[in-house]
């Protein structure tokens, strides 16, 4: 190692056509770069024919040219990423609701969110104390008398002000436009307040209730132009019984939501989620 050489770490993610020997070709090219390999997952999805890997390598190396020798031994249809780790930035859309946010912003506030808060974003004024408690911008944009694509186009000037990787919706209870969902593919993260596919829309733990279930859960997911069904990221549940109305199931889920919401942010932000069709890997 020369004096102006550090030795780094990075993520490589790859996803690729299946075929015989990809570990051990991907493995050999990672051996003759001299690198260490901190950890590996691989998948494959054999309906698919789909081969998913993500290794955490450390050494000294050029990353273009580890990413170059990584892409001569996948195949042609293939996505391959070497990411070195570094705080994403995201943006965070709220309404009314505060359970979702004001975890994040703890979490930012003491080091365990991985991610920088650019600023919030509501269409309520009501949550602005709260975030500036934090110093983080907090941006107001009522929609009253506004047409949705009208106040959307405002949200998107002042989203598009800030660099970022991704946007989450901390319980922002409106609709997105697809002009909106398609300015930022697979960039927008939602927390919806149901075990996913059932229950989609609006006020899911009344539709829990009344159709007497005996577990309540949420599901953080991408967001696509089909309401509430983009690739899911994260879920969990918790029991219910007959005693309990939909808002005593509302109460409780709440916590379910931020739980299940911190942990597909962190599975995101430290890039541990592969995207293809509908459906993901995390690892």
């Amino acid at each position: 190692m020369t004096k102006n050489q550090m030795e780094i770490t990075a993520r490589v993610l790859i996803d690729c056509d299946d075929a015989k020997g990809l570990v051990y070709q991907f493995s050999k090219v990672f051996f003759e770069k001299n690198l260490n390999i901190d950890s590996n997952h691989e998948f494959v999805d054999k309906e698919s024919g789909r081969f998913f890997m993500r290794s955490v390598v450390s050494g000294v190396f050029d990353p273009q040219v580890l990413l170059e020798k990584l892409k001569d031994v996948a195949s042609i249809y293939s996505n391959v990423k070497v990411i070195l780790p570094k705080a994403k930035k995201i943006v965070i859309l709220a309404t009314k609701e505060s359970h979702a946010l004001g975890d994040l912003l703890i979490r930012h506030a003491d080091g365990e969110l991985d991610a920088d808060i650019e600023c919030v974003i509501s269409n309520h004024d009501v949550l602005e104390r709260l975030v500036r408690r934090f110093d983080i911008p907090f941006v107001y944009i009522p929609a009253e008398e506004m047409e949705r694509e009208e106040h959307e186009a405002y949200v998107m000037r002042f989203v598009n002000e800030f660099k970022f990787d991704y946007i989450v919706l901390a319980k922002y209870m409106r609709i997105l436009t697809p002009t909106f969902v398609n300015a930022y593919p697979l960039k927008i993260i939602n927390i919806h307040h149901s075990f996913l596919p059932a229950f989609i829309g609006a006020n899911p733990y009344k539709q829990a209730h009344e159709r007497g279930v005996k577990i309540i859960g949420a599901t953080a997911h991408f967001v696509t132009d089909d309401l509430d069904e983009g690739p899911i990221i994260a879920q969990d549940v918790i029991g219910v019984n007959h005693r309990m109305g939909w808002k005593e199931m509302q109460k409780a889920g709440r916590d379910v939501e931020k739980i299940v919401l911190s942990r597909a942010l962190s599975y995101v932000l430290n890039d541990r989620v592969f995207v293809y069709g509908n459906k993901t890997v995390v690892f």
